[in-house]
């Protein structure tokens, strides 16, 4: 079944994968609490299995920080009501929990000799999706939907924030961390959901003495005044020419070529916004947001892959075919209920993210030979005809381990191991290999 998705829509080119072979991670800077940080997570770091590979960990992460930020949108959809304390105690607590996770999953792959270009691509995918769903729940907390202006700067200006940082390291060919980064960030939102959990939305909306601003408002300017730092120091990078030839990125192109397929999105998602007949935004902004940022997150994900393969981005995607819907049925006057197109919107975007994401994953595996939730590595027919195979790469995955081994038990008693031998000529490569590790041991 993979081969056939491999073969009937591969999201690489052959040229991206061998770039891939080439790529070498590297990054600079630390924030101002990494240092303190570290000390936790090596910590923590020594507490998982050796057995538990890296991608499992980001993944649990990920599914976690998802689902309590879900949890708070069903309680406000509109970005306005008071959800229930335990629900932003929940979203803190996702949100560390994913931080902690992210943090030590290279730790672990360090660990447990199982580094790969994919753990690198793997984390930054799931951080842009995560970047959504924190950038809407954070709106929620904040009850920004009585301020539709300042929900959508506030949203875009993080997934901008977090593609620039990509951006700069599509030029330079290295990820800079600044002194206040995404650690502080999170930290950030967290004391942002115990805030509201403890003093209510009401709180957003005090006045701040001499200032005569809302609470609200004072922090997104805050907020926006940060990240405006953070990308003017990604800007300069970008615009001191990049690590490829005559200074251009690492794909040989032009350093100010990954800005329209950011830019596109963005514009379209504000002429929308403003032209809507039935308030989309304003009466259902969760849905906005996320049909935007899962759009945003692909293109997010395909910049971090060309960085990785040293190839050319793409200027249009079919990420952008849920927001061209939204555009066009506003252009025949909605003739097609707006909240309806919104829906679908929504489904073709999200749709579209989770297979570019299963295609990429499974085209490296088999690239590279490896599993993507699984610590060891996939045997390569050389290796087989080679007689080379090495006891820490030959058991495929569990899923496919157990039914094997319980078939083999089965037939270990009823026809012996000869008549085993030969049946399983006949299955699955991986049911070989297993069946030749288990003679082994016996």
């Amino acid at each position: 079944m993979s081969r056939y998705f491999l073969e009937m829509a591969p999201a690489m080119s052959e040229a991206q994968l061998k770039g891939l072979d080439e790529h070498k991670y590297s990054a600079a800077g630390t924030s101002a609490v990494e240092p303190v940080m570290q000390v936790y997570w090596r910590w923590l770091v020594e507490k998982v299995p050796l057995w538990v590979a890296p991608n499992l960990i980001t993944l649990v992460g990920l599914i976690i920080n998802v689902v309590t930020s879900l949890l708070l949108m069903y309680y406000s959809p509109t970005a306005r009501e008071q959800a229930p304390a335990w629900v932003y105690m929940s979203c803190a607590v996702g949100l560390f929990l994913y931080q902690s996770l992210d943090a030590i999953d290279g730790k672990q792959a360090r660990r447990t000799g199982s580094s790969t270009p994919l753990g690198e691509l793997f984390d930054h995918g799931c951080d842009s999706i995560s970047t959504v769903f924190v950038g809407v729940a954070t709106c929620c907390a904040m009850t920004m939907g009585d301020s539709p202006d300042l929900m959508f700067i506030t949203f875009f200006n993080a997934v901008f924030v977090f593609y620039c940082a990509h951006w700069q390291t599509y030029v330079s060919g290295t990820l800079k961390f600044g002194y206040f980064d995404v650690t502080e960030t999170q930290f950030g939102v967290i004391m942002l959901f115990l805030m509201s959990m403890v003093l209510g939305k009401e709180f957003w909306g005090m006045q701040v003495p001499l200032v005569g601003l809302s609470v609200r408002v004072v922090a997104v300017i805050g907020s926006t005044s940060l990240s405006t730092w953070t990308v003017w120091g990604n800007f300069q990078t970008i615009l001191k020419g990049g690590a490829g030839k005559n200074g251009s990125t690492v794909a040989g192109t032009s350093v100010l070529s990954p800005g329209f397929p950011i830019l596109f999105p963005i514009v379209l998602a504000l002429m929308i916004y403003k032209k809507s007949s039935m308030d989309l935004f304003q009466d259902h902004p969760c849905l906005y947001l996320l049909m935007f940022g899962m759009a945003i997150g692909k293109i997010t994900n395909k910049l971090v892959v060309a960085h990785m393969t040293k190839s050319e981005m793409t200027m249009f995607d079919s990420s952008m075919i849920g927001p061209g819907l939204l555009f066009l049925d506003q252009y025949f006057n909605s003739f097609i209920n707006e909240y309806i197109v919104l829906w679908i919107s929504l489904i073709f975007v999200t749709f579209d993210l989770v297979q570019y994401c299963f295609l990429v994953c499974l085209q490296i595996c088999d690239h590279l030979d490896i599993y993507c939730f699984n610590i060891t590595s996939k045997p390569s027919k050389k290796g087989m005809n080679s007689g080379n195979m090495s006891k820490t790469k030959l058991f495929p995955s569990w899923p496919t381990a157990i039914p094997v081994l319980s078939k083999l038990y089965t037939q270990r008693f009823v026809t012996k191991l000869p008549s085993v031998a030969q049946g399983l000529r006949s299955h699955q490569y991986d049911w070989i290999v297993c069946w030749m590790s288990i003679r082994q041991i016996i």
